[in-house]
């Protein structure tokens, strides 16, 4: 079997910042409040860019800095739940965009672990030898399916895009990975899509597709899970956290962040934490946090790092990986 490599990664976020101040103006909060129970201190949001435009834009810069030809991408994974549109996917609108016509395309709907989960795909699909390599991307525009005028939520989430490259190797790259999922606790992050609506049912009222959240339940779960996942993989590796040079958490809460930190008896310094700037980027959030720490030069080769998620669905996982 071959091993596979992350080659390559690449990020985008819109052009315009809104800070704490600004909600403030919308609904009733504050910068204090915002900033103390999550760390966020602004977000992006996306004037007039839809989903496959800043994954396109994301996954520019990863083939550049992989100087692959698009012709040569064999598959193609996108991990959203804020399509442009329920078909085509936004993989084949990315595809159309990149001229990549050789690859395959399909979506992920993992929410805040979409990253994870599409990485986990593609290293599957590499390893068994039905591909050479996969170009993972990450990309939500959370901004059209905010309910503004709930303070609980709108404050924490943000737009952004990430995706990385993942081939063939003869090293080892990805070490160990991770997915799971409750789907009996799906009731915690939910965005209505459309009912049942036809000629025998009648007509219905259609829900708003806002997010909703039990912010309760979505702290207990986070919390829980997101170390058990760091030691998931490190028990698969036979590696231990000592052995770890960089964790690249979901950016949903600092206080999640420290909390696992606490709880896996390490420094909060050994996650990369960008919260402040992004919020909550939902799929795109590791894959922004990964590309800025590399070229923050906090990863080096032969580092070990790890990637760990947790979202909607429920889902959460984690990939160990060998620079």
């Amino acid at each position: 079997m071959k091993e596979v490599k992350i080659i390559s990664t690449g990020s985008y976020v819109p052009e315009n910042i809104i800070d704490n101040n600004f909600l403030s103006n919308i609904v009733e909060t504050s910068d204090e409040w915002i900033t103390s129970r999550t760390g966020i201190k602004q977000r992006r949001i996306s004037k007039d860019e839809n989903t496959s435009d800043i994954a396109y834009k994301a996954a520019l810069k990863a083939i550049e800095k992989a100087n692959i030809d698009v012709l040569d991408i064999e598959n193609i994974i996108v991990a959203t739940i804020t399509p442009d549109s329920f078909s085509p996917s936004v993989s084949c609108i990315v595809q159309e965009k990149l001229g990549a016509k050789n690859a395959s395309c399909f979506d992920v709907n993992a929410a805040c672990t979409g990253l994870i989960y599409g990485i986990s795909i593609a290293w599957a699909l590499i390893k068994s030898g039905l591909y050479k390599n996969s170009l993972v991307i990450g990309a939500e525009v959370l901004s059209k399916i905010i309910d503004w005028k709930d303070r609980n939520t709108c404050v924490l989430f943000g737009d952004g895009a990430s995706a990385v490259f993942l081939s063939a190797s003869e090293q080892k790259g990805i070490i160990s990975t991770f997915i799971m999922s409750d789907g009996q606790k799906g009731n915690a992050i939910k965005i209505p899509a459309l009912p049942v609506e036809n000629i025998i049912t009648g007509f219905v009222e259609k829900p708003q597709c806002k997010i909703s959240m039990d912010g309760r339940e979505v702290y207990r779960f986070a919390t829980d899970v997101m170390a058990k996942s760091i030691e998931k993989v490190l028990e698969n590796s036979g590696l231990n956290i000592e052995d770890i040079s960089l964790i690249i958490p979901h950016q949903a809460n600092i206080r999640i962040i420290e909390y696992a930190a606490d709880k896996l008896k390490v420094s909060k310094d050994k996650f990369y934490i960008n919260i402040d700037k992004y919020g909550n980027t939902s799929a795109a959030s590791i894959g922004i946090a990964l590309d800025e720490a590399f070229d923050e030069g906090r990863i080096k080769s032969g580092d070990n790092i790890i990637l760990v998620g947790f979202g909607g669905g429920l889902t959460w996982g984690a990939t160990l990986i060998k620079v």
